[in-house]
């Protein structure tokens, strides 16, 4: 089914056109028609599937159907995500795809680690708002923006938006939100929280839910390697060098880790930089873009910023240490395999961590072969 088949505005259409896309992806050839018809949708989708087309393009579409337009600090659609970079990325494909339409569509992303003055700023005349939660708040409490005219709220990676860590926050917004509001929730895995949201916030929703297909998962090849803790410095190092691997996304548990893994890989002659929350905003974008380019050979991250890199073709990642939850692994190995691009996930595992692993695959339902690194000369 082409993109003509949902009619869509013709500006909108051309735009999509020039991003290339050619036939909707599953999330979107489903989800598109149930925003366009103004209704409540929860959407689970893997990573990499075109879900933020697919609440991009219809929302444009509403906006530019109503013929309502004013210049103000009370944004008509609210997207809310967990971390800075993953706003960035939305305002880019909203921004793309409002490329010369019939008058402009102001989209701006807020989050914290920057001045809040030139985001106050910018607000005024911004009708599509991608925030994270506690700069969002920072705004609303120094009067900088009006939330009582919201349409459309958006919750993408809602499975993290759910979470403790952003419970409070999330609870004080929605007090803040007009009753009347279409809802958009979108993540890739299904929780408890998502299940327990369903009666509290969407009203009678749309559940669409994405089968992930062989081909798909096919396209992200899965290796191991048994490597105690003292080796997986060395050994990561004689991975990329032994493989000549370029662009290369290596997890860590945390953001200390992270600094220490890129610190020894750059003082063995490879390229590297690490990325995480504690990084001032300017230290990631840098990163991010260096990484991005292909200037910078290999990046290390954490869970939290995984939700933000989005790379096509990209070709290795890296499990140096492995996540707690199986839904983190999906999305740390999701980021490979991407635009029907081949991508190679290698997990670094303990003995001890073993019972973990076989966890997390039955929970994905695939096979890892595991590869005994001990006896390899580093």
């Amino acid at each position: 089914m082409p993109f003509s088949k949902f009619q869509l505005h013709p500006s909108i259409l051309r735009n999509i056109s020039a991003l290339g896309y050619e036939l909707p992806t599953a999330i979107q050839a489903q989800a598109i028609p149930v925003v366009l018809a103004g209704k409540d949708l929860l959407g689970i989708a893997k990573t990499g599937s075109g879900k933020t087309a697919s609440f991009a393009i219809p929302i444009l579409n509403q906006m530019l159907a109503s013929p309502e337009r004013s210049r103000n600090r009370q944004p008509k659609v609210l997207v809310l995500v967990p971390t800075r970079e993953l706003a960035a990325q939305l305002v880019e494909v909203f921004s793309a795809l409002s490329q010369s339409l019939p008058w402009d569509i102001k989209s701006l992303a807020v989050y914290g680690g920057v001045s809040i003055n030139p985001q106050m700023k910018a607000l005024y005349g911004v009708e599509i708002l991608v925030a994270t939660p506690g700069r969002l708040l920072d705004l609303q409490r120094s009067n900088a923006v009006d939330l009582s005219k919201v349409k459309t709220l958006v919750l993408d990676e809602a499975d993290k938006m759910l979470n403790l860590g952003f419970k409070a926050e999330m609870q004080e917004i929605f007090k803040l939100l007009p009753q009347q509001r279409q809802n958009l929730l979108f993540s890739a895995t299904l929780s408890k929280q998502l299940d327990g949201i369903k009666e509290v916030m969407l009203g009678d929703p749309v559940v669409i839910e994405i089968e992930e297909q062989v081909e798909a998962e096919a396209q992200i090849n899965l290796a191991g390697y048994f490597v105690s803790d003292e080796r997986k410095g060395p050994f990561l190092r004689h991975l990329i060098q032994d493989k000549d691997m370029h662009q290369v996304l290596v997890f860590t548990s945390s953001g200390r880790k992270a600094d220490r893994v890129a610190n020894k890989l750059g003082k063995n002659g490879i390229e590297a930089l690490a990325i995480h929350g504690k990084k001032s905003q300017g230290a990631r974008t840098t990163a991010l873009r260096k990484f991005k380019s292909g200037e910078l050979r290999v990046l290390v991250a954490t869970d939290l910023i995984s939700r933000g890199i989005d790379i096509d073709k990209l070709p290795y990642v890296i499990n140096y240490e492995l996540p707690r939850s199986p839904k983190d692994f999906v999305h740390r190995v999701g980021r490979t395999g991407r635009a029907d691009a081949q991508g190679l996930a290698i997990s670094l595992v303990t003995r001890e961590e073993t019972h973990h692993l076989k966890v997390i695959l039955k929970k994905m339902k695939r096979y890892m072969d595991m590869v005994d690194s001990e006896g390899m000369e580093l």
